[in-house]
């Protein structure tokens, strides 16, 4: 059977670092409040020229490198993104023409935090069906744009950044030996819609709007949502905790993250934690997660990914994947 295998990985982040402290005097808070209660130690900021497309277009020129391709190979790109540079074209459109690619299709995929998840189900599901035999997929954010800096509760938890990935089609034999996606799970449920969402758009308010959260109600839904869509992929393959190789959760807050290892029972170093570093950047923090425990060689070829991820509206997914 075809199976959609990862040939190249990609990271960027803003230069600008906005620590803790840098909090400190603009809203009530301290680098101990955020630490306990998220993890978070700091996070990148988009600075002025810097946008979702340019993110992108910087984490996808590494991913291409380092699969020994060039635009011209790519038939298609994704891009998970809740903050694009325009309301149209889609960034990913724009990430294509930087990419000085003219052929092919590319399109946004909106599901917020979760968005790399979809994405990577849509572009397995492109390869297998044949409509595609090389995708770049791409998460990128900034959400420092959309957050209203005088709402303590939000503005210490997000960052900017993106990441990507080349998946690329390939003969398998089916079995959970095989190199590439084995099983992806995902989920929606509207009626949480007030949980977590932006104020404005286009339709509503005629506004970008800020982030809105309740932040006690998305923690005490995360876990069950979480272990749900993991339990589907054990279900799908046969496999289970004990499997796994690497865990590599949506980076959102460092205590769901543990608790939804210690629910499943993945041993602690088992998971790849970035959040303390990068803070929540949504769509691009599973991609970034990934390409930083695969620079380091902590993911090597064979090795058993588990992907989660949770976000706004609310969206759940999972994949599991041979690197």
């Amino acid at each position: 059977m075809i199976r959609s295998v990862v040939r190249g990985f990609g990271a960027h982040l803003p230069e600008q670092i906005m620590k803790n402290s840098d909090f400190e005097g603009v809203v009530d808070t301290s680098d101990e409040w955020i630490v306990q209660r998220t993890g978070i130690r700091q996070r990148h900021i988009a600075g002025e020229g810097e946008t979702t497309a340019s993110l992108g277009e910087m984490a996808a020129r590494q991913a291409l490198d380092r699969a020994n391709m060039t635009p011209a190979d790519i038939d298609l790109i994704i891009c998970a993104t809740s903050t694009p540079d325009n309301t149209f074209p889609a960034t990913a459109v724009n990430i294509q023409n930087r990419l000085g690619m003219h052929h092919g299709v590319a399109f946004d995929l909106q599901a917020v935090c979760s968005g790399f998840i979809f994405a990577v189900a849509t572009a397995d599901s492109y390869i297998k069906s044949g409509l595609a035999k090389r995708v770049l997929v791409i998460g990128a954010e900034t959400f420092s744009r959309i957050l209203d800096w005088n709402d303590r509760t939000t503005c210490v938890l997000f960052g900017d950044g993106a990441g990507a990935i080349v998946l690329e089609a390939a003969e398998g034999d089916g079995s959970n030996a095989d190199r590439g996606v084995l099983t992806a799970h995902l989920r929606s449920d509207g009626a949480h819609r007030e949980k977590l969402y932006v104020d404005g758009g286009p339709s509503t308010t005629g506004t970008v709007g800020h982030l809105r959260m309740q932040g006690r109600e998305v923690f005490k839904h995360a876990v069950g949502m979480i272990t749900d869509v993991i339990e589907a992929a054990y279900a799908a393959t046969g496999l289970g905790s004990d499997d796994i190789d690497w865990f590599v959760p949506h980076q959102a807050n460092r205590r769901i993250i543990d608790a939804s290892a210690r629910k499943l029972g993945i041993d602690d170093a088992k998971v790849v934690v970035t959040v303390d570093h990068h803070g929540n950047t949504s769509a691009a923090s599973i991609p970034l997660a990934l390409a930083e425990a695969a620079a380091d060689g902590r993911i090597k070829q064979g090795d058993l990914v588990l992907l989660e991820a949770m976000g706004g509206g609310f969206t759940w997914g999972s994949v599991l994947l041979r690197w």
